[in-house]
């Protein structure tokens, strides 16, 4: 298998840190990239990323850089930008990643303005840099403190991912590997939209009760639109479907439940966003039920969940809404949506 001993990883927020140390256990050399100059010197000298993980050292072999030319070199790349930035980062990055260097996609979404799948903007503009897509439950403060985590790995093919997967591993982070790269992309992003409807949901006061329902039939949302986009079901009732859903519907750690939870207990958008945290399902919902219209796949979650952030409906509107339509067999609904 490839012995690769320079990684770079492209975005210095929490997730893109802890990632680039863990690469640190296996390669050599490790380039942290942030395109703020300032930051990467700030790293550099203290020897911690302090705006984004503070607290945790960054390993020794570990270079922060605000320059993108510093990763030429490199025998994989990371891409820990927001999703809403990859085409922009891509863009630079086309003449300097080298061919064949896959590209480990860590952001979780679909690229609003085009529509595209994060894989398939790779292919637009690197197409000689085979994508991946690294997904699952995870947090990055439980990972940077050693925390067991356990997340998917999914590339082309299965010896490309496992070992790209081997890049990443520590002991208390476990890496499956798959073929399933559209399965893992659908559910990174699916379930940051229906965890703004669960943060929804308990800002409100429904309960818990409420809270697993949502879940569920989140869930049946999920993977209706993941079979239509051809996802496997396993991967969808795996870590990166199922399992990160959960993750990120009932933990204050996920931004865009707090951010549901900020809207369900009266605060407007603006105010939800007020402390500068990225939430991608804000930026996803709308592409997300566009994408379902054009396949007919009906998303009643997601579609109230954009609705409001769109300040389209009242969340009580929204609620009642979803409380009103007609019940249904679920055995029934199941079948139909197997076919």
């Amino acid at each position: 298998m490839p012995d690769h001993q320079h990684i770079a990883v492209l975005g210095a927020g929490a997730w893109g840190t802890v990632l680039a140390n863990l690469a640190a256990r296996h390669a050599a050399t490790v380039h942290l990239w942030t395109r703020e100059p300032a930051h990467a010197a700030e790293m550099a000298a203290t020897g911690v990323n302090a705006r984004r993980l503070p607290g945790v050292p960054l390993a020794p072999n570990l270079t922060p850089t605000a320059r993108l030319d510093d990763v030429a070199m490199a025998s994989v790349i990371l891409l820990a930008v927001p999703a809403q930035a990859a085409r922009q980062t891509l863009t630079a990055l086309a003449g300097i990643a080298a061919p064949n260097v896959p590209l480990i996609l860590c952001a979780k979404g679909i690229e609003r303005a085009s529509g595209l799948f994060l894989s398939d903007v790779i292919g637009e503009i690197l197409p000689a840099n085979p994508p991946a897509v690294l997904s699952g439950p995870s947090f990055a403060a439980d990972v940077a403190k050693g925390l067991p985590t356990a997340v998917t790995l999914a590339a082309e093919s299965e010896d490309e991912a496992a070992d790209l997967a081997r890049t990443l591993a520590a002991p208390w982070f476990r890496l499956y590997h798959s073929r399933d790269i559209r399965g893992l992309e659908i559910g990174g992003a699916a379930k940051n939209v229906l965890a703004i409807a669960s943060g929804i949901a308990a800002g409100r006061g429904l309960g818990a009760s409420a809270g697993a329902a949502l879940i569920a039939r989140g869930f049946a949302e999920l993977s209706r639109f993941g079979r239509a986009f051809g996802a496997d079901v396993t991967t969808l009732a795996g870590l990166s479907g199922l399992g990160d859903l959960v993750l990120t519907c009932t933990s204050g750690q996920s931004r865009n439940f707090s951010l549901g939870l900020a809207l369900g207990r009266g605060n407007d958008l603006a105010s939800a966003r007020a402390d500068g945290q990225l939430t991608e399902g804000v930026f996803t919902s709308g592409v997300l039920v566009d994408l379902a219209h054009q396949k007919n796949i009906d998303m009643p979650i997601c579609e109230a969940v954009d609705a409001v952030l769109a300040e389209r409906i009242g969340i009580d509107a929204a609620i009642e809404a979803l409380l009103a339509r007609p019940a249904k067999s679920e055995l029934a609904q199941a079948l139909t949506e197997e076919k």
